[in-house]
Formats: C-alpha cells, structure tokens, sequence
C-alpha cells in the first residue's frame, strides 16, 4: 500500500478523528493529546493565561491559525516618538474576523508599555505604540506570531501597492455621470410628459438648457477615461470600443446644444450622461477586479520579505535587507531561517529544505563547499554562507527571467470582448455615416436633420450593454470563487481557464500538502515516546513530523544534534538517519525515515510521506469525467513521485524535472493545440505557470509562484480546482450569453434610429433595459455557489 492511500484511508473516518483545541487540525497521536504542535499548545497557554480564553466562543471560522515562527527584524521598521517611545505598523495576515481583532488587541493591551494596539479588519493593519526602545518591537510582534498570524511591515505593502489614481478617477467619474443623470432625467421625463401639448415651448427649452447646464460640464469630467482612451487608439492608428463612445457621446452632446438653441422638441443630454453612467460602471468593477488582484499579490510579496545577518570582518552582526546584500559578504544562517541570497557554505554543517526550488521533498546535506539557493531553509545548526551572486545573477533571478519569457508569449492572448470590439467600431462608424448620407443624398433631408438621426443611431449603438457583459460576470464570478477561497489575480484568468482541456500538476506541496508525516512506527509506545522527547530538540522536519503525530511527549535532556546526522541523548540514545543509528542495510521503499537505536534494544524505525491533499483523488476523478487529461511534473524522486500519482489515479507524471524542463514540457502541448492548466508552489514551477494557457497555486506558495498564476486557493483541499475550472466555463457562457443578448439588442434598435423613429426616450429605456438584462443574466453565475470556507 503506497503513503498516499495510507493517508486516503486515514482521512476517510471522520468520526474517529479528533481535533486539535486551538487549530482545528485533525489529531493522530495519542488518545489524550489536545494539541497538533508545541506551537498550537504554546498559543492556547498564551491566550488561557492571560484570561483571554473567550476568544474561542468569539471565533467566528472553524479554527485558529497555527503559530509560525517570527522570520523578520521588525526593529529596522520601528519608528521612535522622540519621547521615550516608538511605533510600528504591521501588516497581519489571517485576519478572519472580529474575534481576532479582539484577541490581538486585549493580549497587547494587558502589557503595561504598550500604549496603542489598534486593529483595522477591513485593512488589516496593526497600528502599534509603546513605551521603550525600538529594540522591543520584535518581542510585541513575536507575541502575535505566536498566536498563529503572519506579520510583515506594512509599509512593504504601502509602498508596493501605491496609489491607485485611476480607479480613484473613475470613482470619482461614476458619481458626478450618477449625480448628474439622475438630475437630467428628472428634467427629461417631465420634457417627454409634456409631449402631448401641456408644456409650451418656452418651458421645453428652459428645460433642454438646464439639462444641458448639468450634462455639459459632467460628461467633460465623467467622459475623461474614454476620451483619452480613443485620442490614443486613433494615435495609434487603430480603434477600440472607446471611440464609438467618445463620438457618440460628443455628437448627441453638440447637437443637443443645436436643439436647444433652435427651440426643437427632442435632446439627447440624457442620453449621453445616462450612457456615460453605464459605462463607467462597467469600467469601474473591471477597474476594481484587477486593482483587488494587484493588491493581493502585493500583500503575499511582503510576507515572503526577509533580512539577512550579516558578518562583519570583526565578527560582528548586523541586520541587513537582502536587496541590499552584494557578492562577498558573509550571512549568518540561524537554524530555521531562509537564505536570503544565493552562496557557498564556507563554516558549519546542517541541512536545507530545498523544496520551494527544486520541488524535491528531501532535507540536502549542507557543509563546506556546497552550493546554497536564495529561499532555501536552514534545518539543522548554524551555517556561514559567503554570497556569491546578488541582484540579477541568482537562481532566482533565472527564473524570473524565465517566468517574464513565458508572459511574452501570454501576452498576445486577446479577450473575447476586446475582439467583439475590434469589429463592432467599425461597423457601427460606418452605420452612422451611412445614415447621414442616406437622408442627406438620397432623402433630402437637410444636414442638421440627417446629423440628429445619425447622432441617434450612435447612441442607440454605443456598446453600453456591451461594455457591461464580460465585467459584470467577472464580478459575479470573483465573489462565488472568493468564497470558496480562490483569489483571481489575473483579468482574462476565466476566459482561459474555460478553454483549459490538460492539467499538469506539481507533487511537493501541490498533490501533497508539502510537509512529511508519519506513516509508520513501532506499536510500543514506549519506543514511540522516547523517540517523539529525543525529536522535541531539533527543527528538522522529520523531527517536528514525529512530533506532531507523538505530541504527548516531554522533551530529553542533555541532548546533542549532530548536524546532517541525528540527535544523541546522555544514555547513548540515537534518532536519526540509518548509518548514524548504525544500519548497514536500510530498507529502502522510498519513504523518508529516522532510526532510534537504544543500547540493548532493538532498533526501531519510523518511516514518512508527504500527504496526499485530502481530497486529490476525488478532484482528479472529477476532472477526469470532465474529459480533461491529467499528468504530474514534479522536480522530486522517481519513488516519490510514483506513490502519490499512483494513489490519486494519475497514470502519466515525470520525475527529477528541472524548471526549464517544465516550461519545455508545457511549450511540447501547446504545439500540440493543448490548452494547459498548470498547478503548482514551488519557485521552480513559476515558469511553467506562466507558460502555460492559464495556472494556479496554492496561497502557501513562493512569492515568485504567485505572482506568475492566474488564481491562488486556500486551505488543504485539491478541490478549488474543479470549483474554478466549473465556474469559469460557466462565467464563458455567461458572457457569450451577455455578447448575444447586447448584439440582438442593437440588431432590434439600429433600424428605428435609421428610419429616425429613435427619441431620446426610447434610446433612455432602450440602453436602461438593456443594461439591466445583462446584469440579470451574469448574477445567475452567484446561485448555488459554495459557502465561504477557510483553511
């Protein structure tokens, strides 16, 4: 039986399984364990023991957030008052809901030198003041993190995101065209009720005056974005749908001013600033959907921000940003910190968890001479590693070079509306011109006569419903994967996805949950913990997995880590790898282990595997009924690889594939006329998320990673997958459903504003009822869509 089905038929008895009394996790040691880590059971004793234990009634989710540990000098971001204090402003990450807000803020109340603790749950932004030096923030940080949330200076995110102008410009263009349609409408709907002769001509054209003294300056402000937008098409020698807009608009404006001034029965002042309100609804969600996409990348790039330590030529330390780091300085790598810069090991010995950059799941031997990546993590003991690369010369780097290639070829997929729209300028200029030549050549009419109805048939056509239907569904779409925890992070993210018809998925912290757990231990329980109390002492992953499943046991003393090696207690014990433990032939099934050897006891050996996600094998089967071919690309062993594509049913998977090799695989089904799905974490996956027609990653992954998918997801399901592949084909038929129903809309009007019989009545509920039917139509997306889910 493989790891992965071990897991599967773990996970598959819900009533038996317990759960852990500060995170929900689920609990798989002994029968009186309360606890899934030392770190959950440090945060629930921090919370009890400052009398805070309400917090648990007021949590509104299902769980709390397991502790992380504290990976930043907040020091450096601390700001001093000048009077004996400083301040700080974090950024914190997992901030559900109000019980939070409660919780962070009364623990730090309780301190008597904390003198502001104030936290904002829309922005999640702590605003932190005390009494005492800026050396102390890292102790009031430290207290948060070890309630399980992720800090990062929030002037990162500040600086990151800046200020967005043009949606604060839109903004402020959606209320003047809101404020002044409404007014104009007032006045037009008392015009067109006079049409039976009960107003006099005089009052009709005081009204056409006072409409035109609102409309006029509001369509000058509100009219700006599509203004500037086709004055640069038309420089560019190309046109787009904002210059029917902007002509339609600028004509019924111009011959509305001659109505008035003639004393005529009919305006389109309505008509233009109502079509201008529209539209820049529509604008303003679009504007809004990729402003929420940009804002969460930044926030996930400045979580993943670190600084190094840096060795002075006296032996000293100092704090340093790794932007700042330059060939040949020396980094003081403290067990259980990233490397922030790519090097070579020149004192100590220890292992790294390689995983985000080469997918492989294993620890690799860290000591003299050996090579150390950027983002890799420090396991063991203390090491020194001499940079060798900075700036553009790191792995990092690469990849990024490699993402940016991937993008390019990207780059040139064009949206379904923004082709509708390459078609529809011209047709509709051609339209127009075509009337004013009819009535004027053919019908006589004299020209400002064949101006109005022409003007006509460009309001009657401007794409108002047009404009409305790919937003609108996006925003619908947005919200129903936001509450199933997926975050789209790219504007043409659904249209791609609908189109998908492959998913290539990575192994290490994608198929699996990236971290190892015990899948195999002696029965006694002695033996299970005497090697859980040995394991307390060290950070390796191994280790903390044993503990984890044991968490009952109380930490050894005396005890020695040799680095790359094991743990040795003061009796002669030993925990770790096979040939430390004395084992000359291990088994090898290929399953990470530890051994414990006991002087006269048999030794004893405890074997691990990455988790399968809880529901990958569903998922897969699901997308399999779907018609959609699926395979793995994963960087880590062939044996690995084997166990978990074997126990989630996907016959076809790659193992030991280096970054290129992943963007060289999708490149192979692209010529194929594939259209890949590609899900993945890790730094070394971040170019083929970006080769591919469209990606996902987990909320858990590089920052690297993120910042190339399409959609991030949250929680431990696999099923995320099928909800976003589900949707997007939905949201396709929706917007296609949306483009019909505009163009059957103008298919019915364009023949009465040729014929003239199109008054700015007409054109007001014609434009009204159409926009309000696009809108009906998209919100169908919303029904039945999945609760809100945490992970």
């Amino acid at each position: 039986m493989t790891d992965a089905v071990l897991y599967a038929s773990a996970v598959s008895a819900p009533a038996a399984s317990r759960t852990c009394a500060h995170c929900g996790e689920t609990l798989r040691g002994m029968p009186d364990a309360q606890f899934c880590c030392p770190g959950c059971a440090s945060a629930h004793a921090i919370i009890g023991a400052a009398g805070l234990g309400a917090f648990y009634r007021r949590l509104e989710q299902t769980r709390a957030h397991r502790p992380e540990p504290l990976d930043i000098d907040f020091a450096a971001y601390a700001k001093p008052d000048g009077h004996g204090g400083a301040s700080l402003e974090l950024l914190v990450d997992g901030l559900d809901c109000a019980a939070c807000v409660w919780l962070i803020e009364s623990l730090l109340a309780r301190n008597p030198t904390v003198t502001r603790a104030r936290v904002h749950l829309s922005t999640r932004r702590l605003s932190l003041a005390w009494q005492g030096s800026v050396d102390d923030a890292n102790g009031h940080a430290g207290l948060v993190a070890a309630l399980g949330f992720r800090l990062a200076p929030y002037d990162t995110i500040a600086a990151a995101a800046g200020d967005d102008r043009e949606t604060r410009e839109l903004l402020r263009a959606l209320a003047v065209a809101g404020f002044a349609a409404a007014n104009v409408m007032l006045l037009s709907v008392a015009v067109w009720a006079g049409h039976d002769g009960s107003m006099g001509e005089a009052t009709r054209t005081l009204f056409h005056w006072l409409s035109a003294a609102i409309a006029l300056p509001a369509v000058a402000y509100a009219g700006r974005p599509f203004f500037r937008s086709a004055l640069n098409a038309l420089r560019g020698g190309r046109t787009n749908m904002d210059v029917p807009i902007s002509i339609g608009v600028t004509l019924a404006c111009i011959v509305s001013l001659h109505e008035a001034w003639a004393g005529e029965q009919h305006a389109y002042f309505d008509s233009a600033i109502t079509l201008l309100f529209f539209l820049l609804i529509g604008r303003y969600l679009d504007r809004r959907a990729r402003g929420r996409a940009r804002q969460a990348v930044h926030a996930l790039l400045a979580l993943s921000s670190r600084s190094a330590t840096l060795v002075g030529a006296d032996g000293s330390t100092t704090s340093r940003r790794v932007d700042a780091l330059v060939p040949g300085d020396v980094l003081l790598v403290a067990a259980g910190e990233r490397l922030g810069a790519d090097g070579i090991v020149s004192e100590g010995v220890s292992s790294l968890d390689a995983s985000l950059v080469t997918g492989e799941s294993l620890p690799q031997p860290a000591f003299p001479g050996v090579k150390a990546f950027a983002g890799t993590i420090n396991l063991g003991a203390a090491l020194r590693v001499k940079v060798t690369a900075a700036g553009d010369n790191t792995l990092l780097s690469e990849i990024v070079r490699l993402v940016e290639a991937a993008e390019r070829g990207r780059s040139r997929f064009v949206a379904l509306a923004d082709r509708v729209a390459r078609a529809y300028a011209p047709v509709v200029h051609l339209t127009a011109l075509l009337t004013f030549l009819g009535w004027t050549l053919l019908a006589g009419l004299a020209w400002d006569r064949a101006l109005l109805i022409s003007t006509a048939v460009l309001i009657i056509t401007c794409p108002c419903a047009l404009a409305l239907a790919v937003p609108v569904v996006q925003v619908v779409a947005s919200t129903r994967l936001l509450r199933s925890g997926i975050l789209l992070l790219s504007p043409t993210a659904l249209e791609r996805l609908a189109q998908v018809d492959h998913v290539v998925f990575d192994k290490t912290g994608t198929l699996t949950l990236g971290r190892p757990e015990l899948v195999a231990a002696p029965d006694d329980p002695e033996t299970r913990r005497l090697a859980a109390s040995l394991a307390l002492n060290s950070r390796h992953p191994l280790a903390r997995a044993l503990v984890r499943a044991i968490p009952e046991a109380l930490p050894a003393t005396g005890v020695i880590e040799h680095p790359g090696a094991g743990l040795e207690g003061e009796d002669g014990m030993r925990l770790g790898s096979a040939s430390f433990c004395g084992i000359t032939d291990p088994l090898d099934d290929g399953r990470s282990e530890l051994w414990l050897s006991r002087p006269d006891h048999e030794r004893a050996r405890f074997a691990f595997a990455d988790r399968l996600r809880p529901d990958a094998a569903a998922t897969i089967a699901v997308l399999r009924r779907r018609g959609l071919a699926v395979e793995v690309l994963s960087g880590d062993r062939q044996a690995a690889v084997d166990d978990a594509a074997t126990a989630a049913g996907i016959a076809t998977w790659r193992s030991g594939v280096t970054p290129a090799e992943k963007a060289q695989r999708l490149a192979e089904l692209a010529a194929q006329g594939k259209r890949v799905l590609m899900v993945g974490d890790g730094l070394n996956d971040a170019p083929a998320l970006a080769a591919a027609h469209a990606s996902l990653s987990p909320t858990t992954a590089a920052e690297a990673t993120q910042s190339a998918a399409d959609a991030v997801f949250q929680g431990d399901a696999l099923g995320p997958v099928a909800e976003i592949l589900d949707v997007a084909r939905r949201a396709d038929r929706l917007v296609r459903q949306n483009l019909a129903l505009a163009l059957l809309y103008n298919l019915g009007a364009v023949p009465l504003a040729i014929l003239g019989h199109v008054t700015p009545l007409i054109a007001a509920v014609a434009m009204s009822s159409s926009s309000l039917l696009v809108i009906g139509n998209a919100l169908r997306l919303g029904i039945g869509g999945a609760k809100g889910r945490r992970p």
